[in-house]
């Protein structure tokens, strides 16, 4: 089973029945990621170097300068928008991000945060969610989770883990609810050992 990653474990536990084992056996037998392919890589990019930078938010429309495709041209003003809409008057820091693995079963999860920020004098490692279909509570509940058992040993004291709907400038922060946690972790187990055993 290759490296999988966030999107795909939502994907799969957000299935049931025959969608779930095609979800599984597309992600068993896709072909190897390529950048020309990532519909989201130049918002992705852009995103991430405007803090990097530290420039203001005005300069993520600097991103569309360069789009040529016309899905692309199309889509990325409205998450531009729905971004600077979360910025909004806050006073944010770059801090880098850093990436880790949760594994079971012989596969591993690719836990990668877009962004590293601190936001009021607060540290948060954010995951970044572009797409265009609404943004489920569970889809949040099990990415946070995720990230909470993957990151937290690495992250500086207090850091909130967290998923930003880029669309809609919405910012989910993950609870201290450790019984929450602990039944989402089972739940993403359950799912990964069915996984394996396909």
């Amino acid at each position: 089973m290759p490296r999988i990653s966030l999107t795909d474990v939502v994907d799969i536990i957000s299935k049931s029945g025959t969608p779930k084992a095609t979800k599984v056996s597309q992600i068993k037998y896709r072909q190897s990621y390529s950048p020309q392919t990532d519909f989201c890589k130049a918002l992705r990019e852009g995103i991430v170097s405007v803090h990097q930078n530290s420039h203001s938010k005005k300069e993520l429309y600097e991103i569309l300068k360069f789009l040529t495709d016309e899905k692309k041209i199309k889509n990325y003003p409205k998450a531009i928008q729905g971004y600077e809409k979360w910025w909004g008057k806050k006073n944010i820091a770059w801090s880098a991000p850093f990436s880790s693995n949760y594994s079971f079963q012989g596969i591993d999860i690719g836990i990668n945060p877009e962004l590293g920020l601190v936001i009021e004098g607060e540290p948060f490692l954010i995951k970044l969610y572009l797409k265009d279909e609404p943004l489920q509570k569970l889809r949040i509940d099990i990415v946070l989770a995720l990230m909470v058992i993957a990151l937290s040993g690495g992250a500086v004291a207090d850091c909130k883990m967290a998923v930003l709907d880029v669309r809609n400038g919405k910012l989910f922060c993950s609870s201290n609810d450790s019984l929450s946690q602990a039944k989402l972790m089972k739940m993403v187990n359950a799912e990964l050992a069915y996984v394996s055993a396909l």
